[in-house]
Formats: structure tokens, sequence, C-alpha cells
């Protein structure tokens, strides 16, 4: 059932992001049904709901955005913005079950190392050593701007990076992890998350494979959060990407 919930809850995304509205319908649909039918799950199955219908108010708003005469850094800022969407419904969720929202706000606990299949690394080395080689590769691009065209950008790289950083993180990261994490599995709360997470950057004209790519820094977010059962680590390394992702091109 949960893969069935989980199948559903990532057709949302998609058909959403490509603004299907007859396929969209058919997944809110079939998750109002499993949400009757599925009692075990219904807090899961209401609270993967509630993203999707937050998901299509940011849709809608964004649309709205698109129309506006301004510039383009001040729409991609006001888009980022329209996350809030989704943070109402997850919390409106909690509060519908009676539940205390939790999404790692704690200080990072270094203690706990990632053990990978033949090896076992320090937590904080593998966030350190993930956010330089991130900024190295970024790097190459950006020197290759000039210092007119890094200057013109600053504060919308610095907006849109913090912005983007916090609220993607309080979404993933934060809310639905720990949520996912404690009434499913682990394994399931990160696969979930990190998917889910790649998907809605179809949303801002990403292709299918460059989003699913991105699906990989999730698994890295997940697994970071979880051992440091903090979300800032994450947050910082999610900002650096951001930095890099605007000055290389990629975002505007």
């Amino acid at each position: 059932m949960l893969i069935v919930i989980a199948a559903l809850f990532f057709l949302g995304i998609t058909s959403i992001s490509y603004q299907q509205g007859v396929f969209s319908s058919f997944v809110f649909m079939g998750l109002a049904i499993l949400l009757f039918l599925n009692k075990e799950k219904r807090f899961i199955t209401s609270l993967l709901l509630s993203f999707l219908i937050g998901f299509v108010i940011f849709m809608v708003s964004n649309n709205l955005i698109g129309t506006m005469t301004i510039s383009k850094e001040i729409k991609i800022i006001l888009n980022r913005l329209s996350l809030v969407f989704i943070i109402i419904g997850l919390v409106f969720n909690y509060l519908f079950f009676n539940k205390k929202v939790f999404w790692y706000n704690k200080k990072p606990d270094w203690k706990n190392p990632i053990v990978l299949p033949f090896h076992k690394i320090n937590t904080f080395w593998f966030w350190m050593i993930g956010i330089v080689i991130n900024a190295i590769i970024y790097l190459f691009f950006i020197v290759q701007k000039d210092v007119e065209y890094i200057q013109s950008l600053l504060l919308f790289c610095l907006f849109f990076s913090l912005i983007n950083a916090v609220f993607e993180e309080v979404i993933w990261r934060g809310i639905l992890l720990s949520a996912l994490k404690e009434f499913t599995s682990t394994g399931y709360a990160i696969i979930v998350t990190s998917v889910g997470f790649g998907l809605l950057h179809l949303a801002i004209g990403f292709s299918i494979f460059l989003s699913l790519l991105i699906s990989v820094a999730g698994v890295i977010y997940a697994l970071i959060t979880l051992k440091t059962n903090s979300i800032y680590p994450s947050i910082v390394f999610h900002i650096v990407i951001n930095i890099g992702m605007v000055y290389s091109g990629f975002i505007i």
C-alpha cells in the first residue's frame, strides 16, 4: 500500500508540474479513495494529499505571477516564496490530526557517522567534502563570468538562495522526512522525500533527467539531516548549491 501511495504522490507532482488537469484529478481521486479505505496510513496519505493541494495553489499563484509586468528576478523570488502554500498545507494537516509539527530544528549533532557499504565516514567531513566539491564544480562556471555580471546578481542570488534553501528543506527534510520516518520507515522516508524533491523541479522547467539527478542530492541532504538530527546543515549545503546554480546560469 505504501508503494501505491508513493507512486500516486510522484505522479501527482509530475502531472501538476506539467499542468495536466485530468490526470491530476485521477491522482487526487486515487489518494482520496486510499484515505478512506486505509485507516492505518490515513495520516501519511492525508499529508501527501495536503502537499499536492498546496502544490496546486503554488502553481496557480505562479501562473498569476507570470502575467505580472515585473522583472524576471522578482518573478523567481515570488515563485520561491509561493512554496509557503505547500508548507501551510502540511502544517494544516498536522493540526487537523492534532499532531505536533517536528522539522529537525535542533543544533546539529555531528557524533553519528555515515556508514557506507565498505567505509564509515564522519558526518561533518562528509558534509564539508560535499560542499567543497560542489563549490569547486560551480566555480569552474563562475570564473568565466565577468565581475559586473556577478555584482549585478548579488542581491538576487542571496535572496533566492536563502529563501529557496530554507523553504525546500523545511518541506522535504523537515516536515515530510520526520513524518514519514515516524509513521513508515527510514528508507521509505528517504526515497519519497528525495524523489519528490527532484520531481518538484519539473515545475520550474527542469528536464525529467535533471530532476531525477537532483533526487540524488535529496538523498545526501536526508542522510545529513538524519545523522545530525538537524535541518541546518542541509540548509547550508543547499544554499551553496543554489549560489552555484545562479551564477552558473541554471536559474536565470
